[in-house]
């Protein structure tokens, strides 16, 4: 045996413990710290020396991918002790790949720092840049100080239409932490919910044999759309429905002043008694409502647009 220990690829190739932790990416102390708590097998005594085999190393490859997953050492060895029992390891591990995989088609991006700086106004932010870090908007890129991971460039947009629409970055991170934890409590129930009814059978002891485990992955497939489709349509009413007792608020006659530092909606007397007039009084806020959002869309529209056309124009060579 070579000092750099045998190729890990070889049948029957035996391994020192420096070896093998060497090609697990372990280390010694973790080694026989998995030996201790029953994870690994004991390795074979030959002499004075102890000699660890493929089994090991494939082991210590499974319990890192576990560890990886957020599993505990104590579950991995419930799900490791079923697989030695002949239940299988292999359906529970798709289960485990099925539910800890991405919960979105959305693909992440990289952006550079003068990029990031280019879309919030070309003003350079470090405090901004340190709070979208800490919360997982954008992710260091190693050996890259000038350019991020974006996990979700949509969430990523909706800052920047934020910003340009005048909320200050603090403002919109203070948001996204306090959105987060609602967003997290709503995933929370939804997984209660779900266990409670749909995936308790699978949960129990001892762990699920192969079939139960493919079944359970194939349910989790099944209702991975569910939680974002029912929070969807739930918002949507609920915007629709405070969006509009919010400007019936500031638009009908009595309506209190607006509070410290939220805008108004000033309309003129006319053109309220207008409206009232064409729709009638009780359905003059949805009226206005209507149109704002009307108003809105075809802002956005032009806003979209108006870059494509002046770069149109600006090009001399275009016809």
């Amino acid at each position: 045996m070579s000092a750099s220990g045998p190729d890990p690829r070889q049948a029957g190739a035996e391994y020192r413990i420096e070896d093998l932790a060497h090609h697990s990416g372990a280390t010694v102390r973790t080694i026989r710290g998995y030996q201790d708590r029953g994870l690994l097998p004991r390795p074979q005594r030959r002499g004075r020396s102890n000699v660890y085999g493929d089994n090991h190393l494939a082991r210590l490859r499974q319990i890192a991918d576990l560890l990886d997953r957020g599993y505990t050492l104590a579950s991995i060895k419930e799900l490791l002790e079923a697989w030695d029992a002949g239940r299988g390891l292999g359906g529970v591990l798709g289960l485990v790949a099925e539910v800890s995989g991405p919960w979105t088609d959305e693909e992440p991006a990289r952006l550079s720092r003068a990029e990031l700086d280019e879309r919030f106004g070309g003003v350079s932010d470090n405090d901004a840049v340190a709070d979208a870090l800490a919360l997982g908007v954008l992710e260091p890129i190693a050996d890259r100080e000038d350019e991020f991971l974006v996990p979700s460039p949509q969430e990523l947009a909706v800052a920047v239409e934020l910003h340009a629409a005048g909320v200050p970055l603090r403002a919109i991170t203070g948001h996204l932490r306090e959105l987060r934890g609602q967003v997290e409590h709503i995933a929370s129930r939804f997984l209660e919910f779900t266990t409670e009814h749909v995936f308790a059978r699978y949960l129990g002891h001892p762990p699920p044999t192969e079939g139960e485990a493919a079944e359970a992955a194939s349910l989790v497939r099944r209702l991975r759309p569910l939680a974002q489709q029912s929070v969807d349509a739930e918002l949507a009413r609920a915007m629709r429905l405070f969006a509009t007792q919010h400007l019936q608020q500031h638009l009908m006659h009595g309506a209190p002043p607006a509070h410290a530092g939220e805008p108004a909606v000033p309309v003129a007397a006319g053109t309220l008694s207008a409206v009232e007039e064409l729709v009638g009084r009780e359905n003059a806020a949805a009226f206005i409502t209507a149109a704002t959002e009307r108003e809105l869309q075809a802002r956005t529209l032009d806003a979209l647009t108006a870059p494509r056309h002046r770069s149109r124009d600006d090009d001399p060579k275009t016809p």
